[in-house]
């Protein structure tokens, strides 16, 4: 029986033959109407894209992430002794790159509660000269399922930040994450201030690591976060980890047309807030 013909219990209230074929014809008609009704492709990525703009006009920051800690950083790229990862700015090994960071809590919450936590770098000309490229990661787990879902804590060096979706390293799709490593500031709250002290300490740490294929973790760079800029908490560097790609190290496909237009948003709504400031 195909689904025209499905019994549709019409006839538990009218058991004559002739309201049965006509209650049938009409859901027939139902379903033919459902079916010529066609929403436009790209209603998702509009709604992501107005809501966004909002809520980023409204807050007058990104709207997702809105305050955070910018600082100095420097990328060190390693040779772990496990061959190429066929990624020029990679291979290249070992290598030193000037990279800027911002802390954040995705959303805004107050200090005393979990958040989800961000860490957010830009490294320069990886990509070659005037090339940037762009990690945005978030607190997660770190087991084979939970580095796929956000996590939130309050400890910012209490465990690894992920890209939760996939990244095409080298041919291959793998997972980054960031591992902190623990310093003498731990635990340090993830909040921009108690950030801001705990780098007064020292300097804070990061193994990055790329997925393997066995799901254990290969470490391709350290990331060391060092001085905090004056740069405002809502301020942010517009981090765009599909417009910042390097060669061989590209963000995977997954929904990228969503978080492309959640990044349009967010900017054209912080933009349209400080014309009308």
């Amino acid at each position: 029986m195909d689904d025209d013909d499905h019994d549709t219990g019409y006839h538990d209230y009218d058991r004559s033959a002739g309201a049965v074929h006509v209650a049938r014809g009409a859901i027939r008609h139902e379903r033919r109407l459902l079916r010529s009704v066609k929403l436009p492709g790209s209603w998702p990525v509009t709604t992501v894209e107005a809501g966004f703009r909002l809520l980023a006009r409204l807050r007058g920051a990104p709207a997702l992430h809105p305050h955070g800690l910018t600082c100095t950083a420097d990328l060190d790229v390693v040779d772990d002794g496990d061959g190429p990862w066929d990624v020029p700015w990679l291979d290249d090994a070992p290598g030193r790159y000037t990279a800027t960071v911002r802390f954040s809590r995705a959303a805004g919450l107050p200090r005393r509660l979990p958040d989800g936590l961000g860490l957010a770098v830009r490294v320069e000309q990886a990509n070659g000269p005037d090339r940037l490229l762009d990690l945005l990661l978030t607190s997660s787990g770190r087991g084979r399922i939970t580095r796929h879902l956000p996590l939130p804590r309050a400890d910012a060096l209490g465990g690894p930040y992920s890209s939760l979706l996939s990244y095409r390293v080298g041919g291959s799709h793998r997972i980054l994450a960031a591992f902190p490593r623990r310093t003498r500031q731990a635990p340090a709250h993830g909040d921009p201030a108690s950030l801001a002290e705990a780098l007064t300490a020292g300097p804070l740490v990061f193994d990055l690591c790329a997925e393997t294929t066995d799901r254990s973790w290969r470490t391709f760079a350290v990331l060391t976060a060092r001085t905090p800029l004056p740069v405002r908490q809502e301020q942010s560097l517009d981090f765009d980890i599909y417009t910042h790609s390097a060669r061989g190290f590209t963000p995977g496909s997954a929904l990228a047309a969503i978080r492309r237009a959640a990044y349009r948003g967010s900017r054209a709504g912080r933009r349209g807030r400080s014309r009308d400031d």
